[in-house]
């Protein structure tokens, strides 16, 4: 009798394991499903073209390519999806999401930031840019987009409920790159006017860049941003040129920084060297630093303190009269 009985429970113990496995399982495609979902509802949201014609094509052509977790290739039509709030506060944001400037990460990135945004009446822009090495005529096809799309944002401030002295850019990793940049260099002439939106002003109010890629000089230029940019063969001058901090100066926007100390993709120095230069240049600028968490974070990593980046930023956009003013 004893030995039916381990018997038996020998049996219901392989049956409770069986069924633990085909529960994991199913947790598992349901977690991936639910993801998949959340970023599907994307399709859903209004979109603004960016351009009458795109400049400096042919680009890679065909449709954009979204993989299973959200990241984007193949952007032959760059465009600026809505997240619209039902109560507009009259500020706005324009998301730009990372990827090396080899894909764009919303669905880590900028789709989730855009809805956090959204829920506090803040109507969010989310950028899907050209990336430089999908067979455009220039590299500089990221500028020359993120530069339009803040000229349509202020160019239809009215439509939007937005006042156009609170339009901001926030960026992740490599669209941190591109806050940063286009932050200080938005009156350069990136593309030949097509219209009278390029008569719009396309200087943010204020930038965020969150884990930021910012230098291209050494020893800061190992990054894939690093060589989507520039390829194998830039000169000291061509990574100059491009890195972030070499471009601030007095117009600036006030600038908020976050970054985890531990960044095994962007080290930590990339947002030392844009605090000291807009220190340098006198332009307001607040700088976090986590112990840990890595890269890639989006809107923090749980149990780090990265998932605190978010209340900082806004009780940086109150300091500076931004969202507590908010219209």
């Amino acid at each position: 009798m004893y030995r039916l009985g381990k018997i038996i429970a020998a049996i219901l113990a392989l049956k409770l394991n069986e069924m633990k496995n085909i529960f994991l399982f199913l947790l598992f495609f349901y977690n991936l499903f639910s993801a998949q979902n959340g970023y599907s509802n994307q399709d859903q949201l209004p979109s603004i073209y960016l351009w009458t014609k795109i400049p400096d094509g042919p680009g890679p052509g065909g449709e954009t390519i979204t993989s299973t977790k959200g990241s984007l290739t193949h952007i032959s039509t760059p465009k600026l999806i809505i997240h619209q709030p039902k109560t507009p506060n009259g500020i706005a944001i324009l998301v730009i999401s990372g990827g090396g400037y080899a894909h764009i990460e919303s669905g880590s990135e900028g789709y989730p930031a855009g809805e956090w945004l959204k829920s506090l009446g803040i109507t969010a822009f989310e950028l899907q840019y050209r990336l430089p090495e999908e067979n455009w005529a220039t590299r500089s096809v990221p500028f020359q987009d993120a530069q339009r799309a803040l000229r349509i944002i202020r160019k239809n401030a009215g439509k939007y409920k937005i006042n156009p002295d609170k339009i901001g850019v926030l960026g992740f990793s490599a669209g941190g790159h591109l806050a940063g940049y286009i932050s200080s260099t938005f009156n350069t002439v990136y593309y030949p006017p097509q219209d009278d939106i390029d008569l719009v002003s396309a200087q943010p109010d204020f930038t965020a860049m969150i884990y930021p890629v910012v230098s291209m000089l050494p020893p800061n230029n190992i990054t894939h941003s690093f060589k989507s940019l520039l390829g194998k063969n830039s000169n000291t001058q061509d990574q100059t040129k491009l890195s972030v901090e070499k471009q601030v100066n007095a117009q600036t926007p006030v600038t908020f920084l976050a970054q985890s100390e531990d960044d095994p993709v962007s080290p930590v120095e990339n947002s030392i060297l844009m605090y000291q230069a807009l220190k340098n240049n006198k332009v307001p600028v607040e700088l976090h630093l986590f112990q840990s968490g890595g890269h890639g974070w989006g809107l923090g990593k749980k149990g780090t303190n990265t998932v605190e980046w978010t209340d900082l930023f806004l009780k940086w956009l109150k300091v500076n009269g931004i969202y507590n003013n908010a219209d």
